[in-house]
């Protein structure tokens, strides 16, 4: 057997292409071979990679594989592009950044080809929970529940709490069991074990840190939290929800850097900008930086921050040579659903946005605005992580979809991430284009492939065609979006977006499903068309005196003429504005009289007056 295995090398022999035993085959193979159970081997790596070996890139903290073997001083560098960096090259010696030369050395193979062979990294990986275990019990048991330890030591985690939520997560899924088809199209199974008893005592015996207990931040009991405060003048006390101002939005980031590095930039009075999370990319830490009753700067639109919780990821949103983790995934998940739950936050794509759905407060901003978590965030996994309901919502509607589209009613953009590759083009000094599972459909002029994609005049402002640059955000529809159908042709489904119709490639509705309870909005009975804004902020003439009026911008390069329509959220929202406090003044929250409508525009929320709006 060691032969046969001593035989793959980089690049090949690799089990993806469907033979007979592929991936499942190899994970019992090299169970087998070292003497790791089956199920620990298959645990642990569907909690650290989901069973996918990301085609040879490495992690945002450096791990390789389906087994997430770490190198991040292996020499490989990457350049610096826009939404784009290279990995946590830490250049320590800490061997929790060196387990990929660790199980190389054990199994004589070269570090290099454990990098891209998921072959070799599943052996290393096997490797090193053997040794793990052997330093625990001097054994290899058969007992799936005897190897708690050394499955809490391969973690790398250097303290009890993180190592153990590690490996109750990964015993989790040995007890329930797991299905998934992996990007490849391989689907790969772990049967549950409802029996397993994994040995808990042995987490005593790593002899791991307890850390002390500090200020207990907003976080729920399952994610590790400190609270680090940001810099003064990077955030506003307020008292939300207590003076009356909801919060309706959390908004997902990357930072296009590191965890330690995003906690000192929000902490740098210069920056001038703050989130009130930062979650790291191996998801064993969060760090709360503004109390969710004040008013972060991350969204770069004030109304939204005024009505926002922002979460910036370590990572970076380009993901060519990154992927999120996922623990990663988990703890976001876990901290979002807990905030959902505290301020009454739909569970929707309206509401849990990223900082690409939304728009700058005024058109000249349009061509910076950012476009992070960016195409390679995977919405449709995440938002399925967030509620077992909602997963259920989306299989059965996507079920009954296949043909069923029709002009007028609301269809959420939803094409499978797994099969949904889209060409995207990344440029610094030299350009180059990659094609890879992504959350987004282009969006075109005419229903056929190859046609101009639509021109987003905020960013085009001679109405030439969008390309597919990663930062030409305009001529994308995201997943989790909702849109009117315009009109049906073959494989093709027209949108309402952006002010045109754009035709989406949808054959038999598969990069659809029904929106039943979607709240469509058209301009009112009369009115040739309705004007948008990107805030909702009360009249001038409803500031009390002394109090500068927030300036209402309309988004006049956008137009929302008669005959389209746009979908809403649930409830329209008040006219607000908000002043902090003064050593002379008590804060003040401004309300206006009028109500305005939240419409999912193009790839970004607008706002529209409640008032010039029909059904």
């Amino acid at each position: 057997m060691a032969l046969i295995w001593g035989c793959a090398t980089a690049g090949n022999a690799r089990p993806s292409d469907g033979t007979s035993g592929g991936f499942e085959g190899a994970a019992e193979q090299a169970a087998a071979e070292f003497g790791v159970p089956k199920e620990v081997l298959l645990g642990v790596s569907y909690e650290s990679s989901w069973w996918e070996a990301n085609h040879g890139r490495p992690s945002t903290k450096g791990g390789y594989g389906p087994m997430h073997l770490t190198d991040t001083t292996s020499g490989t560098t990457y350049a610096h592009r826009p939404g784009e960096g290279p990995v946590d090259a830490t250049g320590t010696d800490d061997p929790s950044e060196h387990t990929l030369q660790a199980a190389a050395a054990m199994i004589g193979v070269a570090p290099r080809t454990l990098q891209r062979d998921e072959l070799q990294n599943l052996r290393g990986g096997a490797a090193l929970l053997a040794s793990y275990q052997r330093q625990i019990t001097r054994e290899l048991p058969t007992d799936p529940g005897s190897w708690y330890g050394a499955v809490a030591r391969y973690s790398q985690a250097a303290d009890t709490a993180t190592a153990g939520r590690f490996a109750d997560g990964v015993f989790e899924a040995i007890r329930a069991g797991q299905q998934r088809v992996r990007k490849d199209g391989q689907r790969v199974s772990l049967p549950k074990v409802p029996s397993v008893r994994p040995a808990t005592t042995q987490l005593a015996s790593l002899r791991l840190r307890t850390l002390a207990a500090a200020a207990v931040p907003e976080c729920p009991a399952e994610l590790k939290c400190r609270f680090v405060p940001a810099a003064a003048s990077n955030y506003q006390v307020s008292s939300r929800s207590a003076n009356g101002i909801d919060v309706d939005f959390i908004v997902i980031h990357d930072l296009e850097g590191t965890y330690d590095g995003g906690v000192s930039w929000f902490q740098d009075p210069v920056s001038g900008v703050s989130a009130h999370y930062v979650m790291k990319a191996d998801g064993s830490e969060a760090t709360q930086m503004v109390a969710t009753k004040d008013i972060a700067f991350h969204a770069g639109n004030y109304w939204v921050n005024l009505h926002g919780v922002g979460i910036e990821l370590e990572g970076y949103a380009a993901q060519g040579p990154t992927w999120f983790t996922p623990a990663q995934y988990k703890a976001t998940a876990a901290l979002v659903a807990y905030l959902a739950r505290r301020f009454d936050v739909p569970l929707d794509r309206k509401h849990i946005i990223g900082h690409d759905n939304v728009l700058p407060p005024r058109p000249a901003r349009a061509p910076d605005a950012h476009w992070d978590p960016g195409p390679y965030w995977d919405w449709e996994k995440f938002m399925a992580l967030l509620d077992a309901d909602h997963r259920q919502a989306v299989e059965a509607e996507r079920g009954a979809t296949g043909g069923s589209i029709g002009i007028g009613q609301a269809v959420t953009i939803a094409p499978t991430y797994g099969k949904n590759s889209q060409p995207v083009t990344v440029c610094a000094s030299t350009c180059r284009t990659q094609t890879q599972p992504s959350n987004f459909l282009y969006v075109r002029t005419e229903p056929r492939d190859g046609a101009p994609l639509v021109s987003d005049l905020a960013l085009h402002p001679d109405g030439s065609a969008g390309t597919n640059h990663i930062d030409d955000w305009g001529s994308t529809a995201m997943w989790g979006q909702e849109f009117v159908v315009a009109d049906v042709q073959g494989d093709w489904t027209a949108i309402w977006f952006g002010g045109q119709k754009g035709w989406i490639h949808n054959p038999a509705g598969v990069n659809t499903r029904p929106a039943p309870n979607a709240r469509i909005v058209r301009p009112a009975s009369g009115a040739n068309s309705i004007s948008l804004y990107t805030t909702a902020y009360p009249r001038a003439d409803e500031y009390p005196q002394g109090l500068p009026a927030s300036d209402q911008t309309r988004f006049n390069v956008y137009t929302f003429p008669h005959g389209q329509a746009y979908v809403a959220a649930g409830t329209p929202v008040d006219a607000d504005d908000f002043f902090p406090a003064t050593p002379t003044r008590r804060e003040v929250v401004v309300t206006g009289d009028q109500k305005y409508d939240v419409i999912q525009y193009n790839r970004r929320l607008a706002t529209v007056k409640t008032g010039e709006t029909g059904r």
